[in-house]
């Protein structure tokens, strides 16, 4: 097992201290036919259970991630990437995230005894600054947003293993276990669509890669905020606009590294891309509350997005997804 470049195929081990190839290309895993990923470190991680939702007349199926140890659907990726790190003899590691990756991260860098420090955008909820720190993670709040927080761990990363839930293919390799749970859960049968709230695209690549191990591919529909679309504005060929600041805060991300590995996931998948507004949002948000669902913005985001897409009606028997990416205690 090891990690070429996507660029030129040069290889790199998996504890290598590169976070990208030297030509400029980005990380993909290689893994030969039979090999397993190591397992050890856990946090109880688990299925999660799709709950039938009634949306205004629209019958959805929440995909409930916020059950996961550190209540974000992240657990995921942070499950295979931490295994993989502590079997590799990594022992330190460092990181930016908006919130729920980091929390992961410090969570099960904690169990597999690993050092970790986090960098944060300043104006993140101080509910996960405590989540983070709870699990003895270090946490570097960098001021005037996530790109900044990007930079300024890259630049002190000194041993520091740069454990990226966006440059590490790792990460996504963990996400793609969703796929296989919602293809069972379905009866073995793929669903129609699936509403994934973007911003760096964890979860759309890592369900992509899922259904494409399955063999069967739902059309896969990326929600973003109205207010910071850059997925949306390069899969239709709009002018891009100023990106300012949304409620949905993890979502929130203006130069997206693998940009470009999403878009081939959404034209290999006939998917689409659509934005939403703050207010339905917080209409969304609202809405699920009221069914004893306390989801984060983000999760409300892909809520307001089928709601949308489907505001006309759909098919009966469509079953349509919409993840639940986590709780929204921590707000």
């Amino acid at each position: 097992m090891y990690f070429y470049c996507e660029k030129c195929k040069k290889k790199y081990p998996l504890n290598t201290h590169s976070y990208q190839c030297e030509c400029g290309g980005l990380f993909r895993v290689y893994k030969d036919p039979g090999e397993e990923y190591v397992t050890g470190v856990t946090l109880g991680e688990h299925e999660t259970p799709i709950l039938p939702f009634d949306a205004n007349g629209l019958q959805i199926l929440l995909k409930m991630e916020d059950r996961q140890p550190t209540g974000s659907f992240k657990d995921r990726g942070s499950y295979r990437m931490i295994n993989e790190l502590k079997y590799h003899g990594v022992t330190k590691i460092a990181m930016d995230s908006a919130g729920n990756a980091g929390a992961s991260v410090a969570a099960y860098a904690a169990a597999a005894d690993i050092d970790c420090t986090i960098y944060v955008p300043d104006d993140i909820s101080q509910e996960l600054v405590k989540q983070i720190e709870m699990y003895g993670a270090k946490v570097v709040k960098v001021a005037n947003g996530r790109a900044n927080a990007c930079a300024a761990v890259k630049q002190n990363l000194g041993d520091a293993y740069y454990a990226s839930h966006v440059y590490n293919p790792l990460f996504a390799e963990g996400v793609k276990s969703m796929a296989g749970e919602i293809y069972k859960q379905l009866g073995n049968k793929v669903p129609d669509y699936i509403f994934i709230p973007v911003g760096n695209g964890t979860m759309l690549l890592g369900l992509f890669l899922g259904f494409l191990e399955i063999g069967r591919m739902p059309h896969l529909v990326a929600v973003q905020s109205s207010k910071c679309a850059p997925l949306y504005e390069a899969f239709h060929g709009t002018e891009p606009q100023p990106k300012k600041m949304t409620i949905a805060e993890s979502i929130r991300i203006a130069e997206p590294k693998r940009l470009n590995d999403m878009l081939n996931v959404l034209h290999a998948s006939q998917g689409d891309v659509i934005t939403v507004e703050d207010v339905d949002i917080l209409r969304c948000r609202k809405m699920l509350g009221k069914k004893g669902i306390d989801a984060d913005l983000t999760a409300a985001a892909a809520l307001a997005g089928a709601m949308d897409y489907f505001k006309d009606g759909k098919p009966d028997n469509y079953n349509v997804i919409v993840p639940v990416t986590g709780t929204g205690l921590k707000r």
